[in-house]
C-alpha cells in the first residue's frame, strides 16, 4: 500500500488525500510535525531531501515528493486530465499558476497566522493584497464558467480548492467573489469529497 507523508491541514496534501480517494486508490497516512522540525529529520530527508509535505513512498521504496508531481503521475489517462492537448496544457497554466501567483500569498498568509510566524506588518498587509488580486482573478475568470477548464473538473479546480476554500484562515475576505464561492461550494459538492481536517488514510472503504 502506498504511504502519504503529509501535514492535515496543508492544502498541498488534501489534493493528493482527495485525488487518490477519488481514484480508489489505497493509502496509509502519516503525519509530520512540518513546524516542529518534522520534515527535517534524516528519516524524512532520505525521503525527500527538499525537506517539504506531500511524499508519496512505494512498497518497493521508490518515492514522489511535490503534489503537483503527484497529481499529475495519477491523473494520467483519467478524466481529471483532459484528453484534448489544449485543454490540457490549461490545466497545467491554472496548476502552475496556482504554485507561483497563488499558493506564495493564499497558503502563505494563512500560514503566518495559524501559526504565528514571524512576519513584519509590512510583509502581512503585501500577502493580503497579493492573495486577494489571485482570488479576484479567479472570480473574474470563473464567471459565466462552472469550473476552471472547460465544461468538467479537471486538476486545474483540484490544484486550487484547498487554499481557495481556507483563504478566510488568513483574513482573506471572500465575500466579494460570488462566483468563487459558487465554485467552491460546486467543488465541496462532488460525489466523494473529504474535508481538509479529515484525518484518516483511505484503504479502500467509503
Amino acid at each position: 500500500m502506498l504511504t502519504l507523508h503529509d501535514m492535515l491541514l496543508s492544502g498541498n496534501c488534501h489534493k493528493v488525500r482527495l485525488l487518490l480517494r477519488w481514484l480508489g486508490i489505497p493509502f496509509r497516512r502519516v503525519e509530520v510535525d512540518v513546524f516542529g522540525g518534522g520534515s527535517h529529520t534524516p528519516e524524512f530527508l532520505a525521503l525527500n531531501p527538499a525537506g517539504k509535505v506531500p511524499v508519496l513512498v512505494w512498497d518497493d521504496g521508490r518515492t514522489l515528493p511535490e503534489s503537483g508531481a503527484i497529481l499529475l503521475h495519477f491523473a494520467e489517462g483519467t478524466d481529471w486530465l483532459p484528453a484534448d492537448a489544449w485543454a490540457r496544457a490549461q490545466v497545467y497554466r491554472w496548476m502552475f499558476w496556482e504554485q507561483y501567483s497563488h499558493e506564495t500569498s493564499v497558503a502563505v498568509i494563512r500560514s503566518v497566522v495559524l501559526y504565528d510566524r514571524p512576519f513584519g506588518a509590512d510583509r502581512k498587509a503585501q500577502l493580503l493584497k497579493d492573495g486577494t488580486a489571485a482570488l479576484a482573478l479567479m472570480d473574474r475568470h470563473l464567471q459565466g464558467r462552472e469550473w476552471l477548464v472547460g465544461n468538467r473538473r479537471s486538476l486545474a479546480d483540484l490544484a486550487l480548492y484547498p487554499y481557495t476554500a481556507v483563504a478566510e484562515d488568513g483574513g482573506l475576505d471572500l465575500a466579494g467573489f460570488p462566483h468563487l464561492r459558487a465554485w467552491l461550494d460546486r467543488f465541496a459538492g462532488l460525489p466523494g469529497f473529504v474535508p481538509m481536517d479529515h484525518d484518516a488514510g483511505w484503504e479502500g472503504t467509503a
